[in-house]
């Protein structure tokens, strides 16, 4: 329920009228101020006129005034600027740590409105309990959202990769190899493919650039995937197992034995042949951000990625001998090179672009972006269970975000579905 009395007073809902505090003073709000998701007060540097004198300082929240002294807070120094209390029941007087009186006022939050916010908020994580209400939000609006959770989740993509840019004393190269790794994670493999990368350097790599079993030993054996000499005397694994030991300790390579997802993965799918993947992009690619920056059309960006295979890797899964065998040496098919666009090709393009201060070619990156087919994954069939409709690949990253940083983290009240939903529920 505090959720829904932050929700009411960040949006200033039927804050605008006849407003008084429990002893009968005047009340306006002139400035709601800042929400606090950290400890403290609820809402920090709000300015409220109490008859006619302004007053600047915090707001705390409670369902129950007689709350404040369940939480202590008469005795936390924290709550010494709170200048005005907001309850739902007024059921005693509250004072701050000096025994001074806290002005103390009521709003009033319905229970119908009430019943909403808890079904939004309480269902299932799997759940989309706004499922049979967005058919009602008008189209112009949805667009809009759909619009502002698509650039949310393509920035936080592109300053993470400046973050990254910047912890590695500006290396573009370096940073953009590891986004490259984590990318050929695809989510199952994500992590343990970017600590790899991280236990690997690139010019390690690029040393030895012109023979790629060296670079493919490394990569291997840096995931902790070299098979036992007890289990496997295939040759190629022992020539990669003899490289590695020599290029370890050459290098001091220590391998942090990744924790690799290969349960329930189609062969495929499996991390093997995207290592060795990495190892050969990194030998015939070194310079792909130079490629990815000359490259006019889509087309020419997917050629980038679309590196066939060599040696060993062209014609197998796997190393077990009884392993069925890949007809074609494409490590990534099709529509996965579209998602090293996505996540990797489109963000790092967008992110050198604003480091340059090019703002048409950032607005360009967004322009490719909306021109890619859209995803086919479990959260846009479940989105398209609510009749949002999934264009492009523009449309289904904004899905994505809205999933995955709204939904699953019940932060209906500050989604913009939720916030219409409730606002016309506390507005009736």
């Amino acid at each position: 329920m505090e959720r829904l009395m932050h929700f009411v007073w960040h949006h200033r809902l039927g804050l605008r009228g006849d407003l008084h505090t429990v002893d009968g003073r005047r009340v306006r709000v002139l400035d709601q101020g800042t929400l606090n998701n950290d400890a403290g007060p609820d809402f920090f540097n709000a300015s409220i006129e109490i008859d006619g004198q302004c007053w600047a300082g915090n707001v705390e929240m409670h369902v129950r005034a007689s709350d404040w002294y369940n939480h202590r807070h008469h005795l936390d120094h924290a709550y010494d600027s709170v200048v005005l209390h907001v309850v739902l029941h007024d059921d005693r007087e509250v004072c701050r740590p000096d025994g001074s009186v806290i002005p103390q006022m009521v709003i009033r939050c319905s229970a119908e409105a009430a019943d909403r916010c808890n079904r939004l908020t309480e269902q299932a994580s799997w759940d989309l309990p706004c499922r049979d209400t967005i058919s009602g939000i008008p189209p112009v609006y949805i667009t809009d959202w759909i619009t502002a959770l698509a650039f949310e989740r393509f920035l936080c993509k592109s300053e993470r990769l400046r973050d990254d840019v910047a912890e590695s004393n500006g290396n573009w190269s370096a940073a953009a190899y590891r986004m490259l790794a984590r990318g050929l994670g695809f989510g199952l493999n994500a992590q343990p493919f970017e600590q790899l990368a991280r236990s690997l350097p690139l010019e390690v790599l690029r040393r030895h650039s012109d023979d790629h079993t060296l670079c493919e030993a490394m990569v291997i054996g840096q995931a902790g995937l070299i098979p036992d000499p007890l289990i496997d005397e295939d040759p190629y694994v022992t020539l990669l197992r003899r490289n590695y030991t020599f290029m370890a300790n050459k290098f001091g390579l220590k391998c942090t034995n990744p924790a690799w997802k290969m349960g329930r993965t189609r062969p495929q799918n499996l991390p093997y042949r995207r290592l060795a993947y990495l190892a050969q992009f990194v030998c015939y690619s070194s310079e792909f951000i130079d490629l990815l920056e000359s490259a006019r059309t889509l087309d020419d960006m997917r050629d980038v990625f679309d590196h066939p295979l060599l040696g060993f890797w062209a014609s197998h899964f796997t190393f077990s001998p009884g392993a069925g065998r890949e007809r074609s040496a494409r490590a990534v098919s099709r529509s996965s090179i579209d998602r090293l666009l996505i996540n990797v090709a489109l963000p790092l393009l967008h992110a050198r672009a604003m480091w340059r201060g090019d703002i048409d070619g950032a607005s360009a990156v967004i322009e490719r972006l909306e021109n890619l087919p859209p995803e086919d994954n479990a959260i846009t069939r479940l989105f398209a269970t609510a009749s949002l409709k999934n264009t492009s690949a523009f449309t289904s990253q904004a899905l994505i975000q809205l999933r995955r940083e709204y939904c699953e983290k019940k932060k209906c009240l500050y989604c913009r579905f939720g916030h219409r939903m409730l606002s016309a529920e506390i507005q009736k």
